[in-house]
């Protein structure tokens, strides 16, 4: 219970448990606790069983989890917020809790991380959304010559603390339309102390071994690749909350990446009946934007033409027309596509 809880990556007390156990292991396994319980030896658990100093601080950490989990939120929260009626989403690309969970490579995971550990503490009503990536980013090392080196590691689902996300006895799965073909993911979740994040996999059977590895690494591959990973996290990230049953009351996308769902939330509010325009006003009442890079670097900007191939089909399927989705990111004359464009436009609360 304790490996499958996130709850672990801010909680010192529970990592010193484990540490205890085998405290070479414990380095060895980089402070995996999932993994760590795969390798342990059994000899190791028998002789800790047996360990009065062990058991006493076995039983405090489990006291206090049990504490933190059952607690409920103070006046801080209640008295704003119904946790009934009101759910926060939050949308990001990468998340940073713990190095024995690579899905980050720095400060916006790191932030985002911290979010949903506040949010946890707080009892906000809260669910995050983000990918899940194979080899996350690389570890960086430096040879004998001073170049840097990346090193990608793969990474298996049950060495990581997450389990997959399941509806009526099967496992849950969004389609999202991409140029010629359909592209699946599958769901994980993964329990952050009070709330939950649900991760998108691309690597299953029904896609192509190309869309398999669109959730392979963090940042990695060509543009093409790039939009194609925005595509799954907004707008199938969007879809993953839909079949959950979640209808959020505040929707936070945690910079560019993330934008598209404000197309995916366009479109559903149209199948309600609402022309564009008024659905884009609906959506964007209920939408907060965060920018956190003011450099060119931090901001990604796509090709007329290439977003019009990634979107066409999606587009097409939508109702929407691709000009005035199109005019939320222009730039440059509308020669190019900004993503942070596109979350300031279809957004009515901004910080950074």
């Amino acid at each position: 219970e304790l490996a499958n809880d996130l709850f672990y990556s801010w909680d010192h007390g529970v990592r010193n448990l484990f540490a205890r156990i085998d405290p070479g292991l414990w380095q060895k396994v980089e402070h995996n606790p999932k993994l760590f319980l795969r390798r342990v030896a059994q000899e190791r658990l028998d002789e800790a069983a047996q360990d009065r100093a062990f058991l006493a601080e076995y039983r405090q950490v489990l006291s206090s989890y049990d504490v933190y989990v059952e607690s409920e939120p103070g006046p801080e929260v209640t008295e704003i917020l119904d946790p009934e009626r009101d759910l926060v989403a939050y949308f990001c690309a990468e998340f940073g809790f713990h190095e024995s969970f690579p899905i980050y490579s720095g400060g916006l995971g790191i932030l985002a991380g911290d979010h949903c550990k506040a949010a946890s503490d707080l009892g906000l009503p809260f669910v995050a959304v983000g990918l899940l990536y194979q080899q996350g980013y690389f570890i960086q090392t430096i040879d004998a010559q001073g170049h840097q080196v990346a090193r990608y590691k793969s990474h298996s689902s049950d060495e990581l603390p997450i389990s997959p996300v399941q509806v009526d006895g099967e496992p849950l799965k969004v389609t999202v339309p991409f140029p010629g073909r359909t592209v699946t993911a599958r769901v994980w979740e993964a329990r952050v102390g009070h709330i939950r994040l649900y991760l998108l996999d691309s690597n299953t059977g029904e896609n192509t071994d190309e869309d398999q590895n669109l959730t392979l690494q963090l940042y990695g591959g060509d543009e093409s690749t790039r939009i194609s990973q925005e595509m799954l996290l907004g707008i199938g990230g969007t879809r993953v909350l839909e079949a959950l049953g979640l209808t959020p009351t505040a929707w936070h996308i945690n910079e560019g990446h993330a934008a598209f769902q404000i197309l995916e939330r366009c479109r559903q509010r149209m199948q309600e009946g609402l022309e564009f325009e008024a659905a884009l006003e609906a959506v964007a009442a209920s939408t907060l934007f965060t920018t956190h890079t003011p450099v060119p670097a931090g901001h990604d900007i796509f090709s007329r033409e290439l977003v019009h191939h990634a979107l066409g089909t999606y587009l097409e399927e939508s109702g929407l027309d691709f000009e005035k989705v199109f005019g939320l990111g222009a730039r440059d004359g509308g020669s190019s596509f900004n993503m942070t464009t596109l979350g300031l436009r279809g957004s009515r609360f901004h910080n950074g």
